[in-house]
């Protein structure tokens, strides 16, 4: 399987959308991807298995030396073979090369092996309000 992998690349808004709902559990929502992310990103990467988009995630930004690794994800079809790892690590060459200082995630228990052991994160204490 050959994956490429690109930091701001554009966005097809139909298949982020469906690459997204896919990987979070929920119908298209029709969003427009390409005006989020150049409203609100740092950059994201995105990768492709030829045309086809297998995997994505978002470096949202302070506006200073802090980014926010968010909405991470990965076609079913394309799990298991290093995919997400690799946009993990675009994404912290991206931030870097952007003027960031420290890039933070949050995550899910069940993700913990994923970003602190394959993607090198350290834990840290944070908080959190649902809204």
């Amino acid at each position: 399987m050959t994956i490429t992998y690109a930091w701001r690349p554009v966005v097809d808004n139909a298949a982020l959308d469906a690459l997204h709902a896919a990987g979070f559990g929920y119908a298209a929502q029709g969003a427009d991807w390409r005006a989020r992310l150049e409203r609100h990103s740092v950059g994201w990467v995105c990768a492709h298995r030829d045309d086809e988009l297998v995997g994505f995630v978002n470096v949202a930004g302070d506006g200073g030396v802090h980014a926010f690794l968010v909405d991470t994800v990965v076609a079913a079809a394309a799990r298991g073979h290093g995919v997400g790892t690799a946009l993990v690590s675009a994404a912290v060459t991206g931030a870097r090369a952007a003027g960031c200082r420290w890039l933070h995630v949050d995550y899910e228990p069940h993700l913990a092996a994923f970003y602190l052991e394959a993607c090198g994160f350290r834990p840290t204490a944070a908080g959190l309000v649902a809204l």
